[in-house]
């Protein structure tokens, strides 16, 4: 905890004390909001089976960076058990849940379909911090003690999809160590500040 402290603490240092970022004037704030389907992969598939989650990401940009847009986002995610666990193992119950917060940036390309509807392909990359809590409950009988336990860790994600800009279509290959996953995540956007 310390750390993170310190951490914080020299961000904050960084950010008060150096030159102001100047940006352009026409200038927009947006929020999304996004569920979808969660498929771990390699080690984590082991355990667990397909998961749920939902999101929400704050969206910035402005004339001097477009077609680049800023964003963060904080989401949750829930993985039930596989059942082949519970067959082969002491397992009665075992479940992670896992809630996260990523940062990074979104490439808007040109749009390959404008006259019915705005279709333009996007592809985004990020950091990742995540923390995991994760439930082990053992069959009657075994002699093993229930138990919770709860993990951080940073990684990495990567994207493409195709925005309508209102709506989006999302595909994600998210790197967390042990805790690989493919999340489909479908995007509803409005805008919240727009300066033009």
């Amino acid at each position: 905890m310390k750390k993170y402290f310190v951490l914080i603490m020299m961000w904050i240092s960084v950010a008060v004390c150096a030159q102001p970022i100047k940006f352009g004037e026409a200038k927009g704030l947006f929020m999304s909001l996004g569920v979808g389907p969660k498929f771990p992969i390699g080690n984590f598939s082991d355990k667990n089976n397909i998961g749920v989650g939902a999101e929400t990401s704050l969206l910035y940009t402005d004339n001097l960076l477009m077609p680049f847009f800023f964003y963060s986002t904080l989401g949750y995610q829930h993985y039930p058990g596989r059942q082949t666990l519970y067959k082969k193992t002491d397992y009665a119950s075992y479940s992670s849940n896992m809630i996260f917060l990523a940062a990074g940036v979104r490439y808007y390309f040109t749009p390959l379909v404008e006259n019915i509807a705005l279709l333009m392909p996007l592809v985004d990359a990020g950091i990742q911090y995540s923390y995991f809590e994760n439930s082990h409950i053992f069959k009657e009988g075994k002699n093993k003690q229930n138990f919770t336990e709860g993990k951080s860790k940073f990684g990495l994600q990567v994207g493409g999809g195709f925005s309508m800009f209102i709506l989006d279509v999302m595909a994600y290959y998210n790197y967390l160590p042990d805790n690989q996953y493919i999340s489909i995540v479908f995007k509803a956007t409005i805008p919240i500040f727009v300066k033009i």
